[in-house]
């Protein structure tokens, strides 16, 4: 049986450890999608929005997978939803290389999404959360959705790399088999179930009741929404959008030095600057969440984003415009993940962490699914992503206002007897 008193443990623990590798190689695979829009539009002839319709339905289907895959790992075990997730995972990717019309890829990658939310954030940080310390637990989070901006540093740009010298379809074999690997990793992956006497008599059915009556977790539902339409806009949409809108490289300039010689390769790389960045930014939010109210963290962050989008689509789109902006929103990415699932735990404790934090995420990827669909269909009705990225910035804005009503206070049925 849990014990009422919290053992210390040290910041990097075994399942950490094998916790971030997992989700760097699962969001690695997610973040290189919108690399194959023009390969995949090209070889088929299809418009835009077709192939973004398929992975409008894979961050759907993650986002109603994301509560299921944090039940399973609390009824059944942490280690059979990830076993699920990746077998999902994997499956999804491989029956995609065979799929040559636009309803099969949109079906398909409903198993995608599902295996990206049992190898993702919901069940993983529940894990990583149970197995910190109070005083850890913050930036344990943080170092596991960093570890997510990791995969995203080089899964696009691989993504890229591989397309110029194999097909896309095996390409995406490579990545399933990439997944499975994973499965060898997850004897190191046990925690203990770390939770109040309290908790423990609480049902599932009586902490869902308790959360959907506060009006506080109402309202991180709501706020997370823009997050998840912005991030997925971006990581589908930014490789071509940079393509076809942004101004040409200059022969002999500091990009062509570094082998950035074409704006479709500056498409790849500012996927990966925007990672990049997020690894410290989310380590910074991390620390910050153990020093500072999160919803004026989180306020904060949806107001820095806000701005950065603002400014970028005021100003010509040039090369530098591109690198500065990856970089700033980079710093801004995931900063909201480690904020919202420590918000989560914090109001309603650890035992159900993975569902009530599903069920949040579920709002992220109704965001995500809208960003991504709405970004192809805005794009084939106008011919560029401009009325769509005025669309984020206004939901950004929202999501920065939402936040500050949150009460950020433990309820009593979560506080240790």
């Amino acid at each position: 049986m849990a014990q009422n008193v919290q053992v210390k443990t040290p910041l990097m623990t075994p399942v950490l450890i094998v916790g971030c590798v997992i989700i760097l190689v699962s969001f690695a695979v997610r973040a290189s999608f919108g690399v194959f829009q023009i390969p995949i539009a090209a070889e088929f002839g299809w418009l835009r929005s077709e192939f973004s319709l398929a992975i409008a339905i894979q961050n759907l289907a993650w986002g109603i997978g994301q509560p299921i895959f944090g039940a399973i790992a609390e009824k059944v075990g942490d280690r059979k939803a990830i076993v699920l997730g990746a077998l999902t995972y994997a499956a999804g990717l491989v029956l995609s290389s065979f799929a040559v019309t636009p309803e099969a890829h949109q079906m398909l990658e409903i198993l995608v999404g599902f295996g990206i939310a049992g190898t993702g954030f919901g069940v993983i940080l529940a894990v990583v959360g149970r197995a910190s310390s109070d005083e850890n637990r913050s930036m344990s989070l943080a170092i596991a959705t960093a570890a997510g901006s990791a995969g995203q540093v080089f899964g696009a740009p691989m993504a890229e790399w591989m397309l110029s010298f194999m097909s896309w379809q095996q390409t995406f074999v490579v990545f399933a088999v990439a997944i499975l690997s994973l499965l060898l990793l997850l004897p190191q992956m046990r925690a203990p179930v770390a939770a109040s006497k309290a908790e423990l008599q609480e049902s599932m059915g009586t902490i869902l009741k308790r959360a959907f009556r506060d009006p506080s977790y109402t309202l991180i539902f709501l706020g997370f929404f823009s997050c998840g339409y912005q991030l997925a806009f971006v990581t589908a949409h930014f490789p071509a959008m940079i393509t076809e809108m942004c101004g040409p490289i200059a022969p002999g300039g500091a990009l062509a030095s570094l082998g950035i010689t074409s704006t479709s390769a500056l498409g790849a790389v500012a996927i990966s600057l925007i990672g990049l960045a997020n690894i410290g930014g989310t380590l910074l939010a991390g620390w910050a969440g153990n020093h500072f109210p999160k919803k004026y963290l989180l306020t904060g962050i949806y107001t820095g984003r806000t701005l950065a989008a603002a400014v970028f689509i005021l100003m010509p789109i040039t090369p530098t415009t591109v690198i500065v902006f990856s970089v700033v929103m980079g710093s801004l990415w995931l900063a909201t993940v480690p904020l919202t699932s420590g918000l989560v735990a914090h109001l309603y404790g650890l035992r159900y962490m993975g569902t009530l934090y599903g069920i949040v995420f579920f709002s992220h990827q109704l965001g995500s699914f809208l960003g991504v669909w709405l970004g192809g269909r805005m794009y084939d009705q106008y011919g560029d992503y401009t009325a769509v990225w005025w669309v984020g910035v206004a939901v950004g804005a929202f999501s920065a206002i939402v936040h500050l009503p949150i009460k950020e206070k433990r309820a009593p049925a979560a506080v240790a007897a």
